[in-house]
């Protein structure tokens, strides 16, 4: 009887059906169709020699992925990038831009402030690692003639050669590009919320600062947590062109994440089937972190990703 409720509810709806066909046949040919080629990390692989011919090694190239230092330094930088990423980048501060813009009341200065807000997630990060450099110059970079200027440094501070502001550059980088993108869909969650309850609200007193903590902010927080949810299988993959642009041999220690790893020691040496183990595995951990957060999100509250 389910069985056939449900054909008669794909049936009645077959055009809705129809129009997500497309989308779905580009996810398999594009999502998973690819996958076939992690057979690859459990061979010798060699280019032009016949799937069948490749010599199998079984997990010889996990083990090697796991006791080399170079991967744990990586990973540790991923990790840590990748927090960073998430928590400032794309809930804190996206979060907080998106109730500031929501109470600007005059429509037209609103779409100001977004459009504006929106324009560098449009630049390549070629061009935002040279602003980057040239705003943190020690010699003729605006931040430290503002250091100088309020009399906070005596000397140039150069922050491009110093390891341990890196993470920072990175992420603060990351929120100048992104704030505005990522506040899109918090931005349409706030402008969703019943009005009827600002209203209510409004009877009883409450000020603009009680409104978004009792109205608004727990009016979006099946978006917020869906984002998370989201976001977390993003948390080791990270990319690499804005760690690859910004670092220096002074920082190269601390910019290495998986990425780049996989593309100096997999790709860059021909070694085909250790890049796909790293890949591989990133892959199995931001599964098994999108499924534990998801469990631990519909343990936790009436709200998840499925």
């Amino acid at each position: 009887m389910a069985k056939k409720s449900r054909w008669t509810i794909v049936i009645r709806q077959r055009y809705l059906v129809l129009m997500i066909l497309p989308m779905l046949i580009w996810i398999l040919i594009f999502s998973y169709y690819p996958l076939w080629g992690w057979y690859m990390a459990f061979v010798s692989y060699k280019i032009g020699v016949p799937f069948f011919e490749q010599q199998f090694v079984g997990f010889k190239y996990f083990i090697e992925l796991f006791s080399d230092i170079r991967f744990h330094n990586a990973f540790k930088n991923t990790v840590i990038m990748g927090a960073l990423g998430i928590t400032v980048n794309q809930f804190i501060m996206p979060i907080f831009f998106a109730l500031l813009i929501n109470e600007i009341r005059r429509l037209g200065i609103k779409k100001i402030f977004q459009t504006i807000s929106y324009l560098p997630h449009f630049v390549s990060w070629v061009v935002v690692a040279g602003i980057v450099v040239n705003v943190l110059a020690p010699e003729t970079g605006i931040v430290n003639e503002l250091l100088f200027k309020f009399g906070l440094t005596k000397a140039p501070i150069n922050f491009m050669a110093k390891e341990n502001y890196f993470y920072g550059i990175v992420t603060i980088s990351e929120l100048w590009k992104e704030l505005g993108w990522s506040s899109i869909i918090y931005i349409a969650a706030i402008a969703g919320v019943d009005q009827e309850l600002y209203e209510a609200a409004q009877v009883d007193g409450a000020s603009r600062l009680r409104k978004i903590r009792h109205v608004t902010l727990p009016s979006i927080r099946p978006t917020i947590i869906v984002m998370f949810i989201i976001a977390i299988g993003h948390l080791i993959n990270t990319g690499f062109e804005k760690q690859f642009l910004l670092r220096n041999p002074i920082t190269m220690d601390k910019a290495e994440v998986l990425d780049l790893y996989a593309l100096k020691y997999g790709i860059g040496l021909l070694r085909f089937s250790f890049g796909t183990a790293v890949g591989m595995f990133k892959s199995i951990i931001s599964v098994t972190l999108v499924l534990l957060t998801n469990f631990l999100a519909k343990r936790l509250s009436e709200d998840s990703l499925f």
